[in-house]
């Protein structure tokens, strides 16, 4: 029985073996993340007599390749949860931290948990690359917002609310009619200087030039919002050299999130479950490839409990002697994207109040008992994913049997 703690930092680990009653297998050393030394780490642990089990902590994705080669390699590898080792074993005044202590503390752990400890999985390739795109998808979806309102702050002081007199969605490239035209009139001045019959004119050259729809009423509009602009920032090359960067830049990462989405959705498609996701109300060919890719397998969790414990919004029980405190706060101790799409999906709920969902149906029940906001909303959202593990489990369990 020989329990190996790994203490994973970036591109090296401290390796200790220890069993029962505090005996040493092998004195704390270092490995380089490298394949010869993994490997031979791995030829190392296999030779120890008895069963031996590897505990590791989930440590973002410096864990990853000394979990995927040693579980490759045969060994039982187990990552826990940081938050789980990190008050064991301290019972000492004077607390120490290095990497030696550590991996000594996680290999303990594993010696007090061995029957619990739960074995280490790698994702298949699809879903990996559809969680890695949304998490991709998450950061670029921040910039381009920093970005935007970027230009917008420009635009305040060459066009004022430009971006306000074009209501059009975005299309599938990620390019937007506001951003588009602002590119070419990027200052009132571009506008307000041409007679109304010149600029009508430019405009519905621009509008066939770019595929975009051609109103004269709109042409009217832009161009009386230009003659009552004023624009605090000269009409020069520096001006026009500020707007356009701050355009392409814009541009690029619309561009780069529309085929993240892309990648996404083909992706999504390739799963399983990907049918019975995409009939749920509320969930997109936006929603629902996040949904899938924060999930995951949904055969991993033991319970539907479990699924709702991983998005963080379960509430988790307070008793002790006479006090029993049954409202209280979800634990947030969980995936954070996978509630953000969770609320993403109850918005959706709320807004299109479809009276034949049972999602719906609980939400306005706990809406009219007078619930706050985040409540009834994080509640229904707990519905939601008992019924996405049910619905989801059902049907792969179906298709197994096939």
């Amino acid at each position: 029985m020989n329990c190996v703690g790994i203490d994973v930092s970036k591109g090296k680990s401290m390796i200790a073996v220890m069993r029962p009653f505090g005996e040493v297998v092998i004195s704390p050393f270092e490995v380089q993340h490298t394949a010869s030394e993994l490997s031979e780490l791995a030829k190392l642990l296999k030779s120890l007599d008895g069963e031996t089990r590897v505990v590791m902590e989930s440590t973002g994705n410096y864990h990853t390749p000394v979990a995927w080669l040693l579980h490759d390699a045969g060994l039982y590898v187990s990552v826990v949860n940081a938050m789980l080792v990190h008050d064991y074993g301290n019972n000492s005044l004077r607390r120490g931290k290095t990497d030696k202590k550590d991996a000594v503390k996680l290999a303990n752990y594993g010696l007090d948990h061995w029957l619990t400890l739960p074995r280490y999985v790698p994702e298949e390739d699809t879903r990996l690359m559809l969680k890695t795109c949304y998490r991709q998808y998450q950061q670029y979806s921040k910039v381009q917002t920093m970005l935007k309102n970027n230009l917008i702050s420009l635009l305040d002081a060459v066009f004022p609310e430009v971006n306000r007199l074009f209501n059009s969605s975005p299309r599938a490239d990620g390019s937007e009619k506001w951003v588009d035209f602002v590119s070419t009139f990027w200052h009132c001045q571009c506008v307000s200087t041409l007679p109304l019959k010149s600029f009508s004119a430019r405009y519905l050259k621009w509008c066939r030039k770019h595929g975009y729809y051609f109103s004269q009423e709109k042409a009217f509009e832009i161009h009386s919002k230009a003659k009552n602009c004023i624009g605090v920032m000269p009409r020069n090359e520096t001006t026009k050299l500020l707007v356009q960067q701050a355009i392409a830049q814009l541009k690029a990462t619309s561009a780069a999130l529309a085929a993240l989405k892309q990648e996404m959705q083909s992706l999504a498609a390739s799963l399983p479950e990907y049918p019975v996701v995409m009939e749920m109300f509320g969930v997109g060919t936006t929603l629902g490839p996040q949904l899938m890719a924060e999930i995951g397998d949904v055969r991993r969790f033991h319970s539907k409990k479990a699924l709702v414990a991983f998005a963080g919004i379960d509430a988790p029980p307070c008793q002790s002697g006479q006090m029993d405190i049954h409202s209280r706060s979800i634990s947030k101790r969980g995936s954070a994207a996978l509630r953000r799409t969770l609320f993403l999906v109850m918005g959706i709920y709320l807004q299109s109040a479809p009276l034949d969902e049972p999602v719906y149906q609980f939400m306005d029940k706990k809406r009219s008992e007078g619930k706050p906001y985040k409540v009834y909303m994080m509640a229904s959202a707990n519905k939601f994913l008992r019924i996405y593990y049910a619905s989801v489990t059902a049907y792969l369990n179906t298709l197994a049997r096939i």
